[in-house]
């Protein structure tokens, strides 16, 4: 069945054939099988920064944020948007990939085509042998006829060498590396068998040592001595500055780069003693994984296959220390045990091309699960992402790593240095969000209409229209008015035809107008327990979250009317609301000042002239701290001082005219007992609300105290 999808394009329409139509697409959509060539419109900076909003009001960190978001991706709900996926679907990906990996074949034994191989040279040896003994033989009918007569002598020391040539083919080691050594001394007389075995030792050498030491495989092909020199001196430096940092005495720069001048063509790149270990790191780590991954006999006889390579005992037993020392360094050692699962059995070379590829894979595996934002992205080479897991895997990449252009070219974000920051056009979008979710929340009775019973004499516009009375404000409904008109028998068209007249006659109760709905001008200072049991009593993010959707709902809704948010803990600070997106908390700041706290929201509703100025307190605690002399004075359990001295302000703001509403966010008896106390000097109210269920309560009060009429 072919995967079907929309073309945006809308190419060749006509053409196209309805076969098959998505859940919730238009009716008239047109559809065609995926070819991968199709253009899906990808989310859009809105969606993004909507994405984003939850993890900004928590963290009070954009770049967090964002990081949150690499993560987990995102989905659209339209089948026909494109999704960004985000890291942790391209490392299940990886994840799947590499069980694929383990599960396309076995390591049953590594080394039998290898055996095989070599045993076609020695039947292929054996048999010119044989032929050539043949022909040596007296009356052979095998001998050349042109020849003349054989040389006895010469027939008898041909039997000879072929009959120990047989000998040493018979008497070979069963072992691949024994039976290497063996023929690396024997005198082949069959010239395409000689290069068949020198083909392969020189691909075994290529296999396994290339994942040693860069360079080392061509070197030791011609296994002369001065060919070898230059690899053990470089074998046996490392191995000193190896063996120098495991002692604890760590090697110097200046050391590090007599290495590297003398032996840099090995490790090209390389800076550091790290990044030489590291180097060697990936090369080694497949044999070292495929050592591991083998029964004792099997490792055994791949050790002795190496051994045979080499034909060197010093580098053989330096390459052996240089192994032992990385796998001493390396925090998860050198390579790891690999089980294969599949029923394909595995040759030398394939179960090597498969354990680099499952190296690749954790290397990419790693790198992905290391990214702190997106700026690593970058740095992630696209051609391996596209050889592990296919071009879909790079474009994804790309859109992760496309983000902050994206945002930053929308006007979401902006760059402070090296930091990335909200713009006022994010803040405001984000407070529409949470405004947007608090009130979807609610019961469809709980809002209503919020206007009052009777219409008043101004205010704000309503779309519904009624009959004019006198007072009324003058908002003409023209199309009612009209509507009434041409409803009465004078206006019908026969009557207007009659009177010689289209004039349509209209009488005072045809007027209708628009309802206006009286509103009241309101001063709201909003009051933040901002003190360290918030957080751990997971009440901050919701109060966070009220104080931004009433900022929001003002300047939207009710633009004319003010709102302050103050925080407090050790003391009280006014916070401006364009930076509450991105309002961290300061979990070290101890003490709960509602004091001061009430103090600095009473001086700024002085300034204001609104008919009705209030407090919202929202806080999980009694007070612990108040001002004294200039100085913040703290305790807890809070003393009889600290709830007198608040309680003060109370008596102050009530005097004043202004309410005090409080959000309980805990029930305690202390608490309780406070509110209760301010409850009864301010004649406010008391709510308790869970942090979950804040936002609602908030909103539902500050809308319906917005809309009482005064009398």
């Amino acid at each position: 069945m072919a995967f079907l999808t929309p073309d945006p394009r809308h190419l060749d329409r006509a053409d196209v054939r309805p076969t098959g139509r998505a859940p919730g697409l238009p009716p008239d959509a047109r559809y065609r099988a995926w070819d991968g060539s199709q253009d899906v419109p990808d989310l859009t900076a809105d969606e993004l920064v909507d994405a984003l909003a939850d993890d900004v009001l928590e963290h009070g960190d954009v770049e967090e944020a964002l990081r949150q978001l690499m993560q987990r991706g995102l989905r659209s709900d339209d089948p026909g948007r494109g999704d960004l996926r985000g890291l942790r679907d391209l490392l299940d990906r990886l994840r799947d990939r590499r069980r694929e990996v383990l599960e396309q074949g076995r390591l049953s034994d590594p080394l039998a085509d290898v055996r095989e191989e070599l045993g076609e040279i020695v039947d292929q040896e054996r048999a010119t042998v044989q032929r050539r003994l043949d022909e040596s033989m007296p009356g052979s009918e095998a001998a050349d006829p042109d020849a003349g007569a054989p040389d006895p002598g010469l027939q008898a020391m041909l039997r000879s060498i072929a009959a120990k040539r047989l000998d040493s083919l018979d008497s070979l080691p069963p072992d691949v590396g024994a039976r290497v050594r063996s023929l690396q001394d024997y005198d082949f007389l069959d010239g395409d068998a000689r290069q068949r075995f020198h083909e392969l030792v020189d691909r075994l050498r290529s296999s396994m040592l290339d994942r040693m030491s860069q360079g080392l495989a061509d070197a030791v092909k011609g296994m002369r001595p001065e060919e070898l020199a230059a690899q053990r001196e470089m074998v046996r430096d490392l191995n000193d500055l190896l063996g120098q940092r495991i002692a604890g005495q760590e090697p110097t720069q200046a050391d590090v780069d007599r290495f590297l001048d003398q032996h840099g063509g090995f490790f090209p790149g390389a800076e550091t003693l790290d990044d030489v270990i590291e180097q060697l790191a990936d090369r080694m780590a497949a044999m070292q994984s495929l050592l591991r991954s083998l029964t004792p006999e099997q490792r055994a006889e791949l050790q002795d296959t190496i051994d045979a390579l080499l034909r060197d005992d010093r580098l053989r037993w330096d390459l052996a220390q240089l192994a032992a020392n990385l796998d001493h360094l390396l925090p998860d050692g050198l390579g790891e045990r690999a089980r294969f699962r599949g029923d394909q059995p595995l040759g030398l070379e394939s179960a090597l091309e498969q354990l680099d590829r499952l190296q690749a894979l954790d290397a990419l595996e790693s790198q992905l699960d290391g990214t702190a934002g997106p700026g690593d992205l970058a740095d992630i080479d696209r051609s391996e992402v596209r050889d592990l897991l296919g071009p879909d895997a790079v474009r994804d990449l790309d859109a992760l790593d496309d983000l902050v252009d994206q945002l930053e070219q929308a006007g979401y974000l902006e760059r402070d240095g090296d930091r990335l920051e909200l713009t006022p056009r994010a803040t405001r979008r984000i407070g529409q969000k949470v405004l947007d979710e608090l009130f979807a929340r609610l019961q469809r009775d709980a809002f209503g209409g919020h206007r009052q019973e009777h219409a008043g004499s101004g205010g704000d516009v309503e779309e519904v229209p009624k009959p004019f009375e006198f007072g009324d404000p003058f908002h003409l409904d023209l199309r009612a008015t009209l509507g009434n008109a041409l409803r009465r028998e004078e206006n019908a068209p026969a009557v207007r035809a009659a009177r010689g007249s289209a004039a349509v006659r209209l009488r005072p109760d045809d007027f209708e107008v628009f309802r206006t709905e009286r509103t009241t001008s309101s001063a709201t200072v909003l009051l933040v327990d901002m003190s360290r049991s918030m957080l751990l009593r997971g009440c901050y993010l919701a109060a966070k979250r009220v104080a931004i959707a009433l900022d929001t709902l003002i300047r939207t809704q009710y633009p004319r009317d003010h709102l302050s948010i103050v925080g407090f803990a050790y003391y009280a600070r006014e916070l401006r609301p364009e930076a509450l997106a991105g309002l961290s908390w300061d979990g070290y700041e101890y003490g709960t000042n509602l004091q001061h706290g009430l103090l600095l929201a009473r001086r700024i509703l002085a300034r204001q002239r609104a008919a009705n100025r209030e407090i919202v307190v929202i806080t999980d605690g009694e007070p612990t701290a108040h001002f004294e002399d200039g100085q913040v004075e703290f305790s807890y359990p809070p003393t009889r001082r600290t709830i007198r001295e608040t309680l003060r302000e109370v008596v102050r703001c009530t005097k004043e005219g202004i309410t005090i509403n409080t959000f309980m966010l805990e029930r305690t008896p202390a608490l309780t007992d406070f509110v209760g106390l301010v409850t009864e000097l301010n004649k406010g109210r008391a709510f308790y609300a869970e942090p979950e269920h804040l936002g609602e309560y908030v909103l539902v009060d500050f809308v319906k105290r917005r809309t009482t009429k005064l009398s």
